[in-house]
């Protein structure tokens, strides 16, 4: 569409705002009314049709409700038919840092729903790749955008997901990530206040610290360093979880508090740092498979499409359950039997070979899920074996 069309398009919206804004279904901003009337020229723009009458059909379609593509029938006259989805049953929701591993995970889940889906990120960790599946369609749009920054838009539900999650990337600049850890809570925490919607936090569980209590109920304080080199993450959430509840309490605000435990899964950056990308890539490439510290320290693996499974029954969880709940799986394995199954997994001829343990890494780490077994009727699916062999496969296909 060039530019003169373009115009064309916006005096149409302009000169039908009044109407358009009249329907009961429709009590939005001018703006969004553009918008809408734009998205519904995508359903039809691969119409036989002439310009005139694609705008005609677009307003058509706003009209029944309809502002995404996968929710339009037309029969073999082209005429429209009823749509599954109007614009009072679709939801707006923000997801920050939506490009990331996780982040991009959902934002599949949201969009594939038929909820219109912003996805917020600045690219620092994030990739354009792993939402390129998504560009295009009409409800699912991509901005470039720091959350230390305020952002504005009319929507009905958040996912707070913005901060490097890597000690790789967290380390390499602790006050931005202390700075997106609570900047960003605060500023989204306005958005949602502003406009009234309910909006989750994905916290971790790193704010445990080097547990003392095994494993880690949401009951349990944490024992963390708040000078060390991790503090910068494992602290910048705690805040983070303070001011969520801080707004709840003095403003009612709706919030939802998950911490999530190790997850891992396809769209995992190769270079990230984490044990599982880490020890998948090494025995891919044939190299030794490090190993930091003895190799006795646990951690628990959840598969991603548990997480965003948790992460969307906790948002659609009534407004008397807060949280904060454990998302994560409670099996239960030392690194050197992580890495001798990756060997294995991989066919690699691989040795595994010791290296000094990080300072403050954690000896052992478990979430206990009764919470979310209680309140969400939620615990994980996939097991190790099957997550890890999707993820092999994934690394595989990268190399």
């Amino acid at each position: 569409m060039d530019f003169r069309q373009f115009k064309q398009l916006l005096k149409y919206a302009d000169h039908n705002a009044e109407a358009i804004s009249q329907m009961p279904e429709v009590n939005l901003s001018k703006s969004y009314i553009f918008r809408d009337i734009l998205k519904c020229y995508l359903v039809v723009k691969n119409g036989k049709f002439s310009f005139k009458n694609r705008l005609n059909r677009a307003f058509e379609c706003l009209k029944h409700g309809v502002t995404s593509y996968t929710f339009v029938r037309y029969n073999k006259e082209y005429q429209l038919e009823e749509p599954k989805t109007t614009f009072s049953e679709m939801k707006r929701i923000l997801v920050t840092g939506g490009a990331g591993f996780i982040g991009s995970h959902l934002c599949d889940r949201l969009v594939k729903e038929g909820n219109d889906v912003i996805c917020l990120d600045n690219f620092y960790t994030g990739s354009k790749e792993n939402v390129w599946h998504l560009i295009g369609k009409p409800n699912f749009e991509i901005v470039r955008h720091d959350v230390c920054q305020p952002y504005w838009a009319e929507i009905d539900e958040i996912y707070n997901l913005a901060c490097p999650a890597s000690p790789v990337y967290y380390q390499n600049d602790p006050i931005q990530t202390t700075k997106t850890s609570v900047f960003g809570a605060y500023f989204m925490l306005g958005l949602a206040r502003r406009t009234k919607c309910k909006i989750l936090q994905s916290s971790t569980s790193e704010v445990y610290g080097d547990p003392t209590v095994h494993p880690q109920p949401e009951t349990y304080w944490g024992n963390v360093n708040m000078i060390g080199v991790r503090s910068c993450y494992d602290e910048g959430k705690r805040c983070a979880e303070t001011l969520f509840y801080d707004y709840h309490r003095l403003h009612g605000l709706r919030i939802k508090i998950i911490r999530i435990f190790n997850t891992y899964g396809p769209r995992m950056a190769e270079n990230d740092g984490r044990v599982i990308s880490n020890f998948i890539m090494q025995a891919l490439r044939g190299e030794d498979i490090t190993i930091y510290g003895d190799g006795t320290q646990t951690r628990s693996f959840q598969y991603v499409s548990d997480l965003i499974e948790g992460m969307i029954r906790m948002m659609n969880s009534g407004d008397d359950f807060t949280g904060p709940v454990n998302i994560g799986n409670p099996g239960e394995f030392t690194m050197l039997e992580l890495a001798e199954k990756v060997i294995a997994m991989t066919g690699s001829k691989s040795k595994i070979v010791f290296s000094p343990l990080p300072s403050d890494d954690p000896k052992m780490r478990k979430p206990d899920i009764a919470l979310a077994k209680a309140k969400l009727n939620w615990e994980p699916k996939v097991g190790l074996d099957e997550g890890l062999k999707e993820t092999i496969d994934y690394f595989k296909s990268r190399l």
